[in-house]
């Protein structure tokens, strides 16, 4: 993992991932994979914490609130990941999301494949995410809204 450049000079920051899963103990696990990767790690813990995270961020929130990928559980209390998705997806180009789901029908891989986002079945190798984590960020439109573009 690199860090990415914050703005068009020289400085370095290291990636933020906004991490919602509504299991405590998984969102702990993968936080806790995710900082040894040498992430920044923001958790939600709901889909309505996901998306206070995300309008914060649209609204010109502060810069600690920037992210730089968006992994988030679909099934969760108070708004699912593919909604939140959906309802930000034009405002949000350039930041990939990687959406964790159990239930994995067709349809929703469709509905993610649509939205722009990659989605992974429970129960998922953690390999599989940090590979999954590094590819999204080594895009080159993740690079570029880690390097212009705050959310």
């Amino acid at each position: 993992m690199s860090a990415t450049t914050a703005s068009g000079d020289a400085a370095l920051r290291v990636p933020r991932v906004l991490l919602a899963e509504d299991d405590q103990d998984l969102r702990v696990l993968l936080a806790t994979v995710l900082r040894a990767d040498g992430y920044e790690v923001l958790e939600a813990g709901n889909g309505a914490e996901l998306f206070d995270f995300v309008a914060f961020g649209l609204m010109g929130g502060q810069a600690q609130r920037s992210f730089d990928l968006i992994v988030s559980d679909i099934e969760m209390p108070g708004y699912t990941g593919l909604e939140v998705l959906d309802g930000i997806r034009d405002a949000c180009i350039g930041i990939p999301v990687i959406l964790i789901t159990a239930f994995g029908d067709s349809e929703k891989h469709r509905v993610a494949e649509r939205l722009g986002a990659r989605l992974l079945d429970k129960p998922f190798d953690l390999a599989d995410l940090e590979q999954a984590v590094e590819a999204a960020l080594s895009q080159p439109a993740a690079a570029e809204s880690s390097a212009g573009q705050s959310l």
